[in-house]
């Protein structure tokens, strides 16, 4: 995975900007989440919690969108994300993708935290932050994702819990 790789391939990025802490270093690219401080943050600090399944599901209720720009350590400030917008993001999924698939993150090899710009196909749309939207000459390892903020935009239908079909729990 590459680090700061704009992954933009289409359509409006329907931009914003959003606080990062010093603390926290972001790549062009990163799944970005928001925090209780209303900062960003990228997917690889969101806590783990008990299932791959419940830590999308927690995710994708906090997904603020894909930076723009990078944010070294030590550097405070504003970055600009997008919200919408068609992304090339690295995929693990085990079995083919077909149009309309939601994917969500998903863990790193060693199982302990998020990957930054990787997705796989889930089932459930209460764990998705997007859903494959182009599937000619998309290279090897790669899907190209409508993406859908839930913080600015309300997510993937369903996966904000205001949605009917997102668990009781």
């Amino acid at each position: 995975m590459l680090e700061n790789k704009m992954r933009w391939k289409w359509g409006e990025t329907s931009p914003i900007t959003a606080e990062v802490a010093s603390s926290v270093v972001i790549h062009t690219g990163d799944l970005l989440w928001m925090d209780t401080n209303n900062q960003a943050r990228p997917a690889s600090d969101f806590a783990y919690d008990t299932s791959l399944t419940k830590t999308q599901e927690k995710f994708a209720e906090v997904f603020l969108g894909i930076a723009m720009e990078n944010s070294p350590a030590g550097t405070s400030g504003y970055i600009r994300i997008a919200t919408t917008g068609t992304f090339e993001l690295d995929d693990t999924t085990d079995t083919s993708v077909a149009l309309g698939n939601y994917v969500a993150p998903v863990l790193n090899s060693a199982g302990t935290y998020l990957e930054r710009s990787a997705v796989a196909k889930v089932t459930a749309s209460y764990q998705a932050i997007g859903r494959i939207c182009h599937t000619e000459n998309v290279p090897q390892e790669m899907v190209f994702v409508a993406i859908i903020s839930t913080i600015l935009r309300g997510g993937v239908a369903g996966s904000d819990p205001k949605h009917a079909d997102a668990p009781t729990s």
